[in-house]
């Protein structure tokens, strides 16, 4: 995909800048070049302000995904390490079901959210998990402590994986996607108005802007889908959550 928007933004400035040149010739162009080099400061600045406002909220909305995601696994975890000191029987169903959900999420849902979609057997394990932890009936003020701290850790796995999964199908709203990509187009044809007398630097400076517009849109639409491509959030954290956790013997052994 890389490839295919450079070769495409390289292909329509340089081909549209050659193509006027062809048509009108140096000398006709080279009459523009003093108004259309303050018009094309202004629409290089707007297009610059723009391009950078989304790459930066795409970023912000990447690193919140993240944290998301390390803030469910650690979740899961402290809600392992809890179990052991609730009931035994409810303690037990509740690591269980932890142990699914964990594994149903890290083979499961990342492979769905790669494609924008939650995945329904995490949607029947997370359910599962909840009703394992309402079951429990605690006695005493330690375990009814206890007890309201699994339902927070609940409630905390619950949000993060509903985070995870807004994002998973991009934050940018489809009409400011259309903008960038119209704007872009804007952009790269403006140097088609201009002439210089050496060819290869023209060529070279049209390129080059060619290249930095569309690697620049590229770097918004990595980081807007966070699940999709190269790079994308890791799964490491539910991968260090499961080697932290055991079905049968408490943390402490």
């Amino acid at each position: 995909m890389a490839l295919m928007i450079v070769l495409l933004a390289e292909t329509f400035s340089v081909g549209l800048m050659l193509l006027t040149r062809y048509t009108y010739g140096v000398s006709r162009l080279s009459l523009n070049n003093e108004v259309a080099g303050f018009k094309f400061a202004v629409v290089g600045v707007f297009y610059a302000v723009l391009l950078a406002f989304v790459v930066i909220a795409v970023w912000e909305e990447y690193r919140d995904t993240e944290a998301a995601v390390r803030n469910e696994a650690k979740a899961v975890g402290d809600l392992y390490r809890v179990t052991f000191a609730l009931p035994e029987e409810g303690g037990e169903d509740i690591r269980s079901s932890l142990l699914t959900y964990v594994k149903a999420v890290r083979n499961d849902e990342w492979r769905t959210m790669a494609t924008g979609k939650a995945s329904s057997t995490v949607a029947d394990d997370l359910n599962t998990l909840s009703a394992a932890i309402f079951a429990v009936q605690p006695k005493g003020r330690r375990e009814l402590a206890l007890y309201q701290r699994a339902l927070t850790l609940l409630t905390v796995i619950t949000d993060s994986r509903a985070e995870r999964l807004d994002s998973a199908n991009g934050s940018v709203p489809r009409i400011l996607w259309f903008v960038l990509i119209v704007g872009g187009a804007i952009t790269l044809g403006y140097p088609a108005f201009f002439a210089s007398s050496n060819l290869g630097a023209q060529v070279l400076m049209t390129a080059s802007l060619a290249a930095l517009v569309a690697l620049s849109l590229l770097l918004g639409l990595a980081f807007d889908f966070p699940f999709t491509g190269n790079p994308h959030i890791s799964v490491s954290p539910f991968d260090q959550a499961l080697e932290q956790m055991s079905a049968n013997l408490p943390p402490s052994q």
